[in-house]
């Protein structure tokens, strides 16, 4: 029962909307037991031993909060700073310049959304961001050798558009800083897949063959400042509604100015500050689903109170929508039985695309 040290936060979820109590507390840094940095540099290492240590952590902290900071990932400050001037040169044009690339000409969710036509939580109002967003494209995979050769039921679900860069020629650099962005968190995603297998007791190339297509996305979003004038709780207009992520996990990099902040078990939301050097990595609800709730996909939101523009890259990533999302035998224990059913990747991503169109319906 909610009372006047408490109110709550409602989420959709694949059973429903679920409600947490929220404690009416002030916002604080996340302690480093609660989000943890983890030094990935040894993930490249050839001695398992280097790589069996990762992951160790990486299992601590996904049971735990399921967010950590990562450093040493190998992903050049300079290709960052290049996407992040970027993304100011395409979000700093004119709002009909910017709808050139409007991402309702696209088929793949590939594009430009406006202020005021996101709500990622109806509970919460409309979002105070704009979004950019490129999805999975073969051709410039570079562990794909030749994109005509990719079977027909799996190009039944990979989208292969242009209008989004076309639609942004105009801007020097747009394309090959996103696209080197992006073929970067590639390489950094797969190799974290392999570590997450290993934290699961697993052989590391136990999702190999599940992220050859795979179901990535990264959002280029713009958030301009809030006006702050919060309540005891701050609970005011948010960058981006509460919500848990879809796939198996996001990749985060967040600029100086801040504002993603974590619901953690306590029922507190803390910040998540920016770490210089660092990505934050969060676990998301088809790994909470394949590991039958040993990995936790948590609620989070940005608010940014900074005073200036934001910038924040998320690159979504997943198993291939062909592919089948199973709950893992090792992660069943004794005497207990699996919680999900099997269901397809992409079966599951309409479906929680469902479950947040419908929250707003309630």
């Amino acid at each position: 029962m909610l009372d006047h040290q408490t109110t709550s936060v409602r989420i959709a979820s694949p059973g429903g909307p679920v409600t947490r109590k929220v404690l009416r507390t002030p916002l604080r840094d996340a302690l480093p037991s609660e989000i943890p940095i983890i030094d990935v540099s040894t993930i490249f290492s050839s001695s398992v031993a280097d790589r069996q240590n990762v992951a160790r952590q990486v299992n601590d902290a996904a049971t735990n909060m399921g967010f950590f900071y990562i450093k040493n990932h190998g992903i050049p400050s300079s290709l960052i700073q290049d996407i992040n001037n970027a993304a100011l040169r395409f979000y700093r044009q004119s709002p009909e310049k910017k709808l050139e690339a409007d991402v309702a000409q696209s088929a793949h969710y590939n594009g430009y959304r406006a202020p005021n036509t996101l709500s990622l939580n109806p509970d919460e109002g409309i979002d105070v961001r704009e979004a950019f967003s490129f999805t999975y494209d073969p051709r410039l995979d570079p562990q794909v050798a030749s994109w005509q050769e990719i079977p027909a039921p799996i190009m039944e679900h990979i989208g292969i558009e242009h209008h989004h860069f076309s639609a942004t020629a105009q801007i020097p650099g747009f394309k090959d800083a996103v696209v080197a962005y992006f073929q970067a968190c590639l390489a950094l995603a797969r190799a974290l897949t392999r570590t997450f297998a290993l934290s699961l007791g697993l052989p590391e190339t136990a999702f190999d063959s599940k992220v050859v297509y795979p179901d990535a996305t990264l959002n280029m979003n713009y958030y301009p400042p809030i006006i702050r004038s919060p309540p005891a709780d701050g609970n005011t207009r948010v960058s981006i509604g509460s919500h848990t992520d879809f796939q198996l996990f996001t990749i985060l990099w967040q600029d100086a100015a801040g504002g993603l902040q974590v619901l953690n078990r306590d029922g507190q939301w803390i910040n998540a500050k920016p770490i210089p050097g660092t990505f934050v990595v969060n676990i998301a609800d088809c790994l909470q689903r394949i590991t039958n709730d040993k990995y936790v996909s948590t609620i989070h939101r940005a608010q940014n109170w900074s005073g200036r523009e934001r910038i924040s890259l998320a690159f979504f990533w997943g198993f291939g929508l062909h592919e089948k999302c199973q709950v893992l035998d090792n992660c069943v224990a004794p005497g207990s039985s699996k919680k999900y059913e099997d269901i397809q990747c992409s079966e599951w991503l309409r479906q929680r695309v469902r479950d947040m169109t419908q929250l707003g319906e309630d």
